[in-house]
């Protein structure tokens, strides 16, 4: 992409628009899963940026993540055992703590090498809010940024639905501040069809640093193509959604009466593969009784959001000439600048700087 920071630091290399294309971006958070499907005693396998990790939980409610392979052979930890204090490797019987100590190697005798204490696996940073786990990705275990939140309403945890995209990461991350393909790939007879398409102008801004590097659509009046979230909502609710990079929509309705939060994470499994993620928030009473409803509603969205970014997919394959458009694609450029912005960055050993200055964009949609 065009309109990205230069750098002039000459004792590293610059980061060229080859390097950002389908780059991982580390020292992140990213996704797991929601806290509900990790019981005290329990482990999951998830592998993140092409990294296998293990997720456990202990018996006193704390959850941990090691590197999922042994340091002895390579086993999987996590197709072994697990007490809710230790992790015993399937192969050998190699036993870790939740901080990567190794505590037991049976087949040592005393004296040989090496010893217990002379092993430590791996570990990975985790938090968990707002029911969900979320685990950083990096060398950094101090100076963390901040864990993705949603407002305060992110307490009233609803459902997560998550659907498998086979492409690479900037594809299916992209998809989530596609401001104009609503009628066309999320079309409905009740509240979304091309006839509805109008002209829309939108404020943004820049997030504020303590809540990571990324835009905001600001606070607006929800268009009137958006007949679903009146229905839920009992009105035309107000509307802010904003993007954290690398990975992270957030969008927050609200009405006189009631609120929604959805927050869509993406993560990166393989260069190939992308789990996205959504989480939904609301406070409309009868909470439980809409869920399996809405489910059905989301997991329908994501699918098509899925098709979409495949048949892109599948036509970027012949490597045709490609064009962003003004404005509608705005923010998909923020999105590469800013990825360019962070490797950069990270590469030079500086703090990024976000380029991102207020403006209003219009688009047919």
């Amino acid at each position: 992409m065009d309109d990205v920071f230069e750098h002039a630091n000459s004792n590293v290399a610059p980061i060229t628009d080859d390097d950002v294309h389908g780059a991982f971006i580390r020292e992140a958070w990213y996704y797991a899963l929601p806290s509900r499907d990790l019981k005290p005693g329990a482990m999951v396998h998830r592998t993140l940026l092409g990294e296998p990790v293990l997720i456990g939980r202990r018996s006193n409610g704390e959850v941990f993540a090691l590197c999922d392979t042994c340091p002895h052979r390579g086993t999987l930890l996590s197709r072994g055992a697990f007490n809710g204090t230790e992790v015993q490797c399937p192969y050998h019987g190699w036993r870790f703590r939740a901080d990567g100590q190794c505590t037991a190697i049976p087949s040592q005798t005393k004296g040989q090498k090496p010893q217990p204490q002379d092993i430590r696996a791996k570990t990975y940073e985790v938090a968990e809010r707002q029911g969900n786990i979320w685990v950083y990705i990096g060398a950094k275990k101090t100076g963390l940024p901040p864990v993705p939140e949603v407002p305060a309403i992110g307490e009233k945890f609803q459902l997560h639905v998550s659907m498998r995209f086979d492409c690479n990461f900037d594809l299916a991350a992209i998809g989530l501040m596609d401001p104009a393909h609503g009628a066309f790939v999320h079309k409905s007879k009740t509240w979304r069809t091309e006839d509805s398409i109008h002209e829309k102008q939108k404020a943004f801004s820049p997030l504020p640093e303590n809540e990571g590097l990324g835009w905001r659509m600001d606070r607006h009046t929800a268009s009137r193509n958006s007949r679903a979230y009146q229905l839920f909502l009992g009105g035309a609710p107000e509307t802010e959604i904003s993007y954290r990079m690398p990975s992270v929509r957030i969008e927050h309705a609200r009405t006189d009466k009631f609120d929604y939060c959805g927050l869509t994470a993406c993560t990166p499994v393989n260069e190939s593969q992308t789990k996205v993620h959504h989480v939904m928030y609301w406070t409309v009473p009868g909470g439980a009784l809409l869920r399996p409803l809405i489910r059905r509603m989301a997991r329908r969205f994501l699918d098509q959001d899925r098709r979409a970014v495949m048949a892109m997919q599948e036509g970027l394959a012949f490597d045709p000439p490609t064009m962003l458009v003004q404005d509608a694609d705005t923010q998909t450029r923020w999105y590469f600048r800013l990825k360019k912005e962070i490797l950069t960055a990270q590469a030079e050993g500086r703090v990024p700087k976000n380029p991102i200055t207020p403006v209003t964009l219009s688009w047919r949609s």
